[in-house]
Formats: C-alpha cells, structure tokens, sequence
C-alpha cells in the first residue's frame, strides 16, 4: 500500500503551505481489505474521500489529524445495488451516483431529492454517502433520509462485519459507535412503503447549511425524521404515534413542537424552528394525502 509524507515548500506569507501539511501521512490502499488492514495495523488512521468537509477544515487551519487513507480508489464501495428485499448503497457512492441511479430513483426517490440540493456540482461529483453519514453533523441532509427509512449502517473491520441502525449509529454531537479499526462500507435500506415527503429549509436552497432538513413516510405507521434541531438526527415517536392513531394533524404539530429541544445558534433560533419543524408537518401531511 502506497503511503505518502505530505508537504509543500511553496511559501503563504506567515503560514506556508508546507506549515500547514508538513508531516502528514496519507495511505493509498487499492482495496477493501487493504484498507481494513491498515485500519487495524496502521492506525489510528482518518477516513477520507471527497474532502468536502476535510479540505474545508485545512484550509481554516482547524484540522487536527495529522494520519489519513484515502478510500477514493477502492471502487467495490460504489456499488448501488438490491440486496434481497433491501437497497444496499455503498460508502463511496457520490451524491450524483445517487441522482443518477435508476434504483434509487424507484425505492428511494426522497434521498434523490435531499442529494440534489446537498451543495452544487462539484459537491455532488466528490461528496460521498459513507462522508455524510461518518462526518454526523445534526445538519446533514441525507441522514433524516436514512433516520425515516429504518436504514442500517454496515460497518466492517479486518476481522468482523456488524449492522447497526442509523438511529442508533450516533452517541452525540459528531460522535458515533465506530471503533478506531472499522469503516463504514454500506448503507442498506428495506423496503419503504408508503409516500415519501423531503424538505430541506436553509438560507438558500442548496449550498447552504440546513436551518431544518425533514424526510418523512406516510404510511399506515408514519415515519417521521428531523436533522439541525438536536445534538444527532433524530426520530419523533410521539408525533409518529398521534398520527398513527389519527390525532388531527394540529394535534401532531403540538406534539411534535413540545417534543423536539432545538437550540439558538448563529443560523437559527430555537423558536424558529419549532415553529417550521410544525409547517413541514403540515405541509407533509396535506401534499401526501
């Protein structure tokens, strides 16, 4: 496996390049389990692909990691596939994979709709589904996709495969049940049935970080996910059950205001987006009907 030392002695007044990536190791390994292999030998060792999130933070000088390998060339994880009755989607399949695939397009036509309006082209050409889920940002727009879904995250190490489901995958803000030694290689999504429902609420409608992103089900059991209004992605039962048991979609909406705790940042306030967490219920509920 290739390993390589980075650096640069091109200078950047105060702060040269050569400053900011001196001493960096990137592992260039061609396959999966080259790539699982170092993650047990070689680590601890950063995942990347895309760099969407990555290149943003060393270009800040915020990047703290100084150990990397680089999945980009191990193609086995772009397939897109059906896997028994489920749609398996593997780790390195880009946002316009996504857009692109016919499979998806039929099973899963609400994750189409969140990768469309996940930054522009060059975004959607090196932006990674196995990226989104492994970075965790509450804001991501692809996970309530996955949360209302009942998606399950395959995870492997050199040893062992496990499958955990995506609304169980995040401990915290960013933090996830990935040991050190394993990677994410597939997301693996049953059956959905019933209308799938998407929005995605931001400053603009795409290459802007979501004030409150929904996906959402409706079905005889509804499904309902929101990302930007907790520490992770999460699941609203209580409003998923007020509809179930055919509670006025008003009824819902208070449910579902008293039942999420978002907080006051520099994109949004709390009350902001109660109240819009509410609207898209509504709107959800009366455009599926």
């Amino acid at each position: 496996m290739p390993l390589y030392r980075l650096r640069s002695d091109l200078p950047r007044d105060s702060k040269s390049v050569k400053g900011i990536i001196a001493g960096m190791e990137l592992h260039e390994p061609s396959s999966l389990d080259e790539a699982l292999r170092a993650m047990r030998d070689e680590g601890p060792l950063v995942p990347l692909a895309g760099c969407t999130d990555l290149y943003v933070a060393l270009n800040f000088g915020t990047l703290e990691p100084r150990r990397f390998i680089n999945l980009w060339s191990v193609d086995e994880l772009r397939v897109i596939e059906k896997s028994g009755d489920s749609l398996r989607i593997g780790a390195m399949a880009t946002y316009a994979s996504i857009i692109q695939s016919k499979l998806v397009r039929k099973r899963l036509p609400m994750l189409v709709s969140a990768a469309k309006e996940i930054g522009g082209v060059q975004i959607h050409n090196r932006g990674t589904i196995g990226g989104n889920i492994a970075n965790g940002s509450p804001a991501g727009d692809t996970l309530p996709v996955f949360a209302a879904a009942d998606a399950v995250v395959a995870i492997r190490s050199a040893g062992s495969e496990r499958r955990v489901p995506l609304t169980q995958f995040y401990s915290g803000y960013r933090k996830t049940v990935l040991r050190a030694d394993e990677l994410v290689v597939a997301l693996e999504i049953p059956t959905v049935d019933g209308k799938q429902w998407f929005r995605k609420v931001g400053t603009r409608a795409a290459q802007a970080i979501s004030k409150i992103v929904m996906a959402a089900v409706r079905s005889p059991k509804p499904r309902i996910a929101l990302g930007s209004v907790a520490p992770t992605v999460i699941r609203l039962p209580m409003t998923e059950g007020a509809l179930e048991d055919g509670a006025p979609i008003e009824e819902a909406q208070r449910i579902l205001m008293a039942e999420i705790s978002p907080i006051d940042d520099m994109r949004s306030t709390a009350e902001y987006r109660r109240r819009v967490a509410a609207n898209l219920l509504g709107r959800f509920w009366t455009e599926t009907e």
